[in-house]
């Protein structure tokens, strides 16, 4: 829908945010159930919610039984809510005998099936005599009859409830690796492998460390749950309005202010946030009108929103929480991850920012004036005990507590700001609860004296928070949405184990990761004498060759990531891709991060980009057009992995070593070539561009981001003739 034909979308309602939500993220879609159905299956939630923040804070069970349990809540929770189709009709609430609570009796059954399948590895972990069972060990690669069958179960159910929460194309990409493993002998060429027996694909799929029961659902039962629920709560509690009055406040008085402001409180809320429309739905509500009412057109607002939005999932020092899988993974600490994160989550800021302040320019737009601009001291009078949560959760995690104990601290601090009053005693119950849980850790010298008292202190200043306290209701309905929101990204995380144990089983990633090098070096070599000018060799075979590889595989990643959770998204990446990148001799850290760029890059890539898509329902504008907007905002994100690749010192704590004049020079180098980038995009820069001048600021950009003495000379020759034409055209038109 063009946005002319509707004249005003200043003021969504919560329902119609909902329902772009709704609508734009298939894990949010829901059916209705009756009341009494709802009661049982929000006891449910809530009791799914207690279960990882009790044992995130007093120790976690067996890992088949604690990942045995968080999928027999996903198996319950998805049955209930999530229809067989995506269809209007099978969402409404309908009275048949074959429903019960309007859930139908064949997903009542396919729940039952999922959790029986599900604590079935529990159950017969130590052998059940009486049943002829022996224990695990002795069952690997031989299971037995009833393996066999909860095996295939799981197998099928997983896939199901992964189609059900994002729609089919993840299912898909696993079905295929499914196929792979087992039809190896029918594939051609280098694909060729013996195959993999049926009973022994079943048993690697089901038993733990490979399959459905390894490391991406140990992650996500562990970690990634417990940051989902941190950032619904949080954000409901206020951390999400502090976050957006205080992007107003810097960004909002200057040029295209409110466009700023998007990025800015996107950045902020989006680094708590596992999912790039929810962010983008809670914060374009407000920027997105703010940004159309300066004069933005509606498919640039909705574009700015989206890639800001998406930009949270890079931004340390959360990330979406793929920087915890990042670290389990490379067997490196957090803190470590973090660090390299800084520069290219700057990079694509500084891309997204640079585009929205020349397209003000450009289109002479003004900032907010003094008397819209939210009071400094007003905004942190109410609110400045929203931000205890987050620095309670990153003290814990900065002083090297595991991740899962950090957000236990978190989550107990926002119940603690959100609840406890002083004034009104009976709350205080939640702040002596934490209070007491501090001074039993410390006793058992599970927390330092110091991370004791800083914790204490965030819970008893917590209890002063001048902003009306949220009652139980409104808490339990936050936990059930935090609870809602793990859904896709538990049932992601499942049905990707299979992706991962099919590659250990087969050994496809190091084929495919072959395929891609051999079929680059072939087109280098083809290319090299096409770039040659006689005895002069302006690129190796070996550069293009690298080169060619890293455009194959962010383009494999790309398209691999349509409409998948970043957290699931970058496990499956990282087995597939990384392994290509690391024979390439690209250092470890950088090919990780290499892969979750690009998949990020697929939120805001059309023609399959969530994020811009509920971002232009907001905005009332074209969602295609939006899709391209937020594509162009996001040049900073697209060359950000191409360049640490290129100059792995930008990643700082890279095994290349850093060297501070190396990684001053190649930053420069790469800021300039995005800024180059997006005044190419805008067509401005200092006075309107032609068309000429509009292609050699993008072919200057791309070369300034080969971070090389040669190839920034070459970059500056190339753009000096805009550099002088603009100049002059501002001097004349001051002139006139």
């Amino acid at each position: 829908m063009n946005q002319n034909t509707k004249q005003n979308t200043d003021d969504l309602t919560a329902e119609e945010l909902e329902a772009i939500e709704r609508k734009y993220d298939e894990s949010s879609a829901t059916r209705a159930v009756t009341n009494r159905a709802g009661s049982i299956l929000r006891v449910v939630a809530l009791v799914f919610a207690a279960y990882h923040y009790i044992t995130a804070g007093f120790g976690l069970p067996a890992d088949h039984w604690h990942m045995g349990w968080h999928l027999s809540g996903l198996f319950i929770l998805t049955y209930a809510f999530f229809p067989v189709f995506n269809t209007k009709g099978l969402f409404k609430l309908k009275s048949t005998p074959f429903r019960i609570g309007n859930i139908p009796i064949y997903d009542l059954i396919l729940m039952i099936l999922g959790v029986s399948a599900a604590l079935y590895l529990g159950f017969a972990w130590r052998g059940v005599p009486f049943l002829g069972i022996e224990e695990q060990t002795f069952r690997m690669g031989n299971p037995n009859k009833f393996d066999l069958f909860f095996g295939v179960i799981i197998i099928l159910l997983v896939l199901d409830i992964a189609r059900r929460t994002l729609g089919w194309v993840l299912p898909f990409i696993i079905a295929v690796f499914i196929s792979y493993a087992l039809l190896g002998p029918y594939f051609p060429g280098l694909l060729q492998h013996p195959g993999v027996k049926f009973n022994t694909f079943v048993s690697s799929m089901y038993f733990p460390q490979e399959g459905i029961f390894g490391v991406t659902l140990w992650v996500v039962s562990t970690i990634v749950f417990h940051f989902v629920l941190f950032g619904v709560i949080a954000q409901r509690t206020g951390l999400g309005q502090l976050f957006i009055d205080n992007a107003t406040i810097l960004a909002g008085r200057y040029t295209g202010g409110p466009a700023k402001v998007s990025v800015i409180s996107s950045a902020f809320f989006g680094t708590i946030s596992g999912s790039s429309v929810a962010n983008t739905v809670s914060t374009g509500a407000l920027t997105i009108p703010n940004m159309k009412r300066l004069g933005y057109p509606g498919h640039f607002a909705g574009g700015v929103e989206a890639a800001a939005s998406a930009g949270g999932q890079i931004t340390p020092p959360i990330m979406g929480a793929a920087a915890f899988i990042m670290a389990e993974f490379l067997e490196l600490p957090y803190t470590t991850i973090i660090i390299a994160a800084i520069f290219p989550a700057f990079l694509h800021y500084v891309g997204v920012f640079t585009v929205v302040h020349l397209m003000a320019r450009k289109l002479d737009l003004k900032g907010l004036t003094k008397e819209q601009l939210p009071l400094l001291k007003e905004v942190w009078s109410k609110g400045w005990a929203n931000i205890i949560p987050l620095i309670g959760l990153l003290a814990v995690l900065f002083a090297g507590y595991t991740p899962f104990m950090s957000a236990f601290c978190g989550i107990s601090l926002a119940i603690v700001t959100g609840m406890s009053r002083i004034k009104q005693p009976i709350t205080m119950v939640y702040a002596a609860a934490f209070i007491a849980f501090v001074v039993w850790k410390f006793s058992n010298e599970g927390f330092s004296g110091t991370m004791s008292l800083i914790l204490i202190a965030g819970a008893l200043v917590g209890t002063l928070n001048p902003v009306e306290r949220t009652k139980l209701p409104e808490m339990s309905e936050s936990v059930q949405l935090g609870v809602k929101y793990a859904l896709a990204v538990g049932a992601a995380s499942a049905a990707v184990g299979i992706v991962v144990g099919v590659i250990n089983t087969t050994g496809i990633g190091f084929r495919i990761g072959f395929m891609v090098t051999q079929g680059a070096g072939a087109l280098a070599s083809d290319f090299h004498s096409i770039v040659s000018l006689g005895s002069l060799n302006l690129f190796s075979v070996e550069d293009l060759q690298l080169f060619i590889s890293l455009v194959f595989i962010a383009i494999a990643c790309i398209l691999m990531g349509a409409g998948i959770p970043t957290t699931a998204l970058y496990i499956m990446l990282v087995s597939v891709a990384q392994p290509a990148l690391a024979q390439l001799g690209i250092p470890p850290i950088a090919s990780h991060l290499f892969v979750l760029y690009y998949g990020v890059v697929a939120e805001i890539t059309p023609p399959v980009c969530t994020s811009a898509y509920a971002a232009a329902a907001i905005a009332n504008s074209n969602p295609f057009r939006t899709g391209i907007s937020a594509f162009t905002l996001g040049l900073g994100k697209i060359i950000a992995p191409m360049a640490f690749v290129y100059a792995p010192v930008l990643l700082i704590v890279s095994s290349a070593g850093f060297d501070l004049w190396t990684f001053t020079y190649s930053a420069v180098s790469c800021v300039m070539g995005v800024i180059c980038l997006s005044a190419a995009v805008v067509g401005f820069w200092l006075a309107p561009m032609g068309v000429i001048a509009r292609i050699l600021a993008a072919i200057a950009g791309l070369v300034f981001v080969a971070p090389s003495l040669s190839a920034d000379l070459a970059a500056l020759i190339i753009v000096s003739p805009v550099i002088i034409t603009q100049v002059l055209s501002k001097r004349s038109a001051v002139l006139v």
